[in-house]
């Protein structure tokens, strides 16, 4: 008999892991089927260039794995966009998101416990964490205290990747216009019943290696969609710069009626200068709340294209309707 009476759906994010599948989804696989009643294994391949898609095409064939889903991706994308791939895609009463090569999906058991409880969204760290060269953990902290200042959320440790969410948590990010990149924080920001859990696992692999500047572009991207703080500081900037030429025309305008020795042609340039000032200041002030505006309607449209989709032959699920198919 099962542990809980629920519909999981797990989410791995893999790339040029072939070797290591068959291991990684028949475990996961095992485990869910003694822990739920019904379950969903959602592998997105994020555009592997070595033979993972055709193992894991061979994986949802006969003889392969129940309840196995993969989506191959035609180019590769960031780690939110491409776990959002997997959530948008479950059809579970809750969603698990983790990175097979770090986290340890024996811990959902105990993410499930706290979700049956009341909890909305569950976060899990692993303590045991895949090292990275130093100048990564040193941009990474800067930027982790950069968004917790914008945000108020620490995302390293208060939002990791792995996590567990409801359906109603997915449902009300997919509303979002651009739900791919806002995923991350939105869950842990949008005031839903939340719990973070500590654990110790060591991962798949020591060393995970990160691009810098891949992590830097998608770090700007999440700081500038996700809050308002680095425009209201460009339109502050701006009015107080259209305020600081407005009392300095002032001061130009007091000089040259009370003094009587000024240089000829001064308060002239000077007024010229500041009343330019003024305006482009406020050109910009304007500028910055209307990009504002537009940045909260806006959509980019898709973020990614899946170039395969197959299923398995075997769905348990499917046994269990009372369903019978006309031939």
């Amino acid at each position: 008999m099962s542990a809980f009476p629920v519909f999981l759906s797990v989410v791995y994010v893999v790339r040029n892991q072939s070797t290591r599948l068959d291991g990684i989804l028949r475990a996961a696989s095992s485990l869910l089927a003694t822990l739920v009643s019904d379950h969903e294994l959602i592998v997105v391949d994020n555009a592997s260039d070595d033979d993972s898609v055709a193992a894991l095409k061979g994986l949802t064939g006969k003889g392969g794995l129940p309840n196995l889903q993969v989506y191959a991706l035609t180019t590769e994308v960031d780690a939110d966009v491409a776990f959002w791939v997997g959530l948008e895609n479950a059809l579970g009463d809750f969603v698990a998101v983790l990175d097979p090569l770090v986290d340890d999906v024996n811990f959902v058991a105990e993410m499930l416990d706290k979700a049956m409880q009341g909890a909305d969204v569950v976060f899990a760290r692993n303590q045991q964490e895949p090292r990275q060269d130093l100048v990564y953990r040193y941009a990474a902290t800067i930027f982790d205290g950069l968004y917790k200042a914008c945000n108020g959320v620490h995302l390293h440790k208060e939002v990791p990747q792995y996590r567990l969410l409801s359906k109603r948590v997915v449902n009300f990010i997919l509303q979002h216009p651009q739900p791919a990149i806002t995923y991350r924080h939105l869950s842990a920001t949008a005031g839903f019943s939340r719990v973070n859990l500590d654990y110790s696992a060591k991962p798949l692999v020591d060393n995970q290696e990160k691009s810098l500047g891949e992590s830097i572009n998608r770090g700007l991207r999440l700081l500038v969609s996700t809050t308002r703080v680095p425009m209201r500081v460009v339109t502050f900037l701006s009015l107080f710069g259209a305020g600081a030429n407005l009392l300095y025309s002032l001061y130009v305008v007091a000089v040259a009626l009370f003094k009587e020795d000024v240089a000829a042609g001064w308060v002239s340039l000077s007024l010229q200068q500041s009343g330019m000032f003024f305006l482009i200041s406020l050109v910009l002030f304007v500028l910055g709340e209307y990009i504002l505006h537009m940045a909260s309607l806006s959509n980019d449209g898709p973020l990614y294209h899946v170039g395969q989709e197959f299923t398995s032959e075997h769905i348990t699920r499917r046994e269990k309707l009372n369903i019978e198919e006309m031939r």
